[in-house]
């Protein structure tokens, strides 16, 4: 992550550079200096992607009611939400990923980059080759 940095243009105006992130929580705006999204002010909390929390959040919900036999098939469920069937199944799938790459994101210890639009597409099976697709030491 970049510095802070100030300097004197030619006309004498100063250009100043802060680096930070601005999220969008609840409708308040926050900002996050570089040492929070360095890791490095434990006085902050971790960001939550919510889209990636909420999707997670489905996909155990609508395998439950499938395990439970509440719901007989995805298309039921996909009919029932209003939605694609190909987007129950992409949600879905979720419920595959490593336990240990669940808890990472509902902590908000992912890696940098990891999207909601990452993890529906298409990733390995074996919990080891998801780590390392998606950059978990």
């Amino acid at each position: 992550m970049s510095k802070a940095t100030v300097m004197v243009n030619g006309n004498g105006n100063l250009h100043i550079h802060i680096p930070m992130f601005v999220k969008t929580n609840q409708g308040r705006k926050i900002i996050y200096a570089p040492q929070t999204l360095d890791g490095d002010n434990e006085d902050m909390p971790n960001i939550v992607q919510s889209a990636v929390v909420q999707s997670l959040a489905r996909a155990f919900s609508w395998a439950q009611l499938l395990e439970n036999r509440e719901i007989k098939s995805v298309a039921e469920l996909a009919r029932s939400l209003n939605v694609d069937n190909s987007y129950v199944v992409r949600t879905l799938k979720l419920t595959t990923l490593a336990p240990d790459i669940v808890e990472a994101i509902l902590n908000g210890e992912e890696p940098d980059g990891l999207s909601l639009s990452k993890l529906v597409l298409s990733f390995p099976v074996d919990w080891d080759e998801q780590r390392s697709h998606f950059g978990f030491a």
